[in-house]
C-alpha cells in the first residue's frame, strides 16, 4: 500500500532527432559568432550542444514545455536554449538560439 515503483533502468529507445535547416543555421551563426570572439570556442559552443541534444534524445518529456507543446533544454555555459517539439515519435529541433532574443523568432518556426 502506497509503495512508490522503482524507475525502469531497462535501455530506453532513443526517438529519431530532426534539425531543421533554421535551426542549423542558428547554430552556424552561433559556432561563427563564438569563434570570432576566441578561436576554439565555437567548438566547444558545439560541444555543449551535442551534449544538450544528447540529453533530449535519452529522455525528451524531462525538459519543461513553454510555449504550447515546445520545449526548451538550457545549454551549459552558454546563454542558449534548444527549442523543440516531440511529434510522432521524433524529436523535432525548431531553434538553437539565445535567450534574450525574442520569443517570436522561434515560436514562429512551430
Amino acid at each position: 500500500m502506497g509503495r512508490c515503483k522503482k524507475k525502469d533502468t531497462r535501455t530506453q529507445v532513443t526517438l529519431p532527432l530532426i534539425i531543421r535547416p533554421e535551426a542549423e543555421k542558428d547554430l552556424t551563426e552561433s559556432y561563427n559568432w563564438y569563434e570570432r570572439q576566441r578561436p576554439g570556442l565555437g567548438d566547444d559552443f558545439l560541444l555543449r550542444v551535442e551534449a544538450a541534444l544528447d540529453f533530449i534524445r535519452f529522455d525528451p518529456e524531462i525538459s519543461p514545455a513553454i510555449y504550447k507543446v515546445a520545449r526548451r533544454k538550457l545549454i551549459r555555459r552558454f546563454p542558449y536554449g534548444i527549442f523543440y517539439i516531440i511529434c510522432q515519435n521524433t524529436i523535432s529541433v525548431l531553434a538553437v538560439m539565445h535567450t534574450k532574443r525574442h520569443p517570436k523568432r522561434w515560436q514562429n518556426r512551430i
